[in-house]
């Protein structure tokens, strides 16, 4: 029978996982390269040679979706781009418009025709104040920013529900807004 000396905690290594680490182990020289002479391998078959072409374009396709939901302004469309367009992004997800519970309420609606039109008036009212607060803020925090498409911009992000924007909301309703976006 072997008696083993029980070690102390003074004598382990301590690592301290780095905050901007990569999240994973470095792969071993032998994984590497297997990985590596995966990658080169010419297809054999136009059928292999596809597959491999969706298969890149899915994860291409998945991780631009993945940036755009996070906000990442590389993978963002051109339309949402900019220190006045997270701005307005942050405006309207910072309040509660009647404009987000349009679409639900409408299908009430179709069910009691009357109330179509107050809601087409209400949600009317709603839009043309979210303008007149927006063109506001944008004229006092970016003076010297052109101020075309902001008001269509502002207007189609607030009709959507919230759970359907994209990018994500990253402000919450009621909070307050940072002094700067540059």
């Amino acid at each position: 029978m072997k008696l083993r000396r029980a070690k102390s905690p003074e004598s382990e290594p301590v690592t301290l996982a780095k905050p901007d680490g990569k999240g994973r182990p470095t792969p071993t020289r032998k994984e590497a390269e297997a990985a590596a002479r995966e990658r080169a391998k010419v297809p054999r078959t136009r059928k292999e040679q596809l597959a491999r072409q969706r298969q890149a374009k899915g994860e291409s396709s998945q991780r631009i979706r993945q940036g755009m939901k996070d906000g990442d302004e590389r993978y963002m469309l051109a339309r949402d781009k900019g220190p006045v367009r997270r701005f307005i992004r942050d405006f309207v997800d910072a309040r509660f418009g009647f404009s987000e519970i349009v679409i639900p309420l409408m299908f009430v609606a179709i069910l009691y025709s009357p109330l179509v039109v107050p809601l087409f008036l209400v949600l009317i009212i709603d839009l043309v104040i979210l303008r007149f607060r927006l063109r506001k803020q944008l004229a006092e925090r970016f003076p010297d920013e052109p101020l075309k498409g902001t008001t269509y911009y502002a207007l189609t992000r607030a009709m959507q529900m919230k759970f359907m924007r994209v990018p994500k909301a990253k402000v919450k309703i009621g909070e307050e807004l940072p002094a700067h976006y540059r």
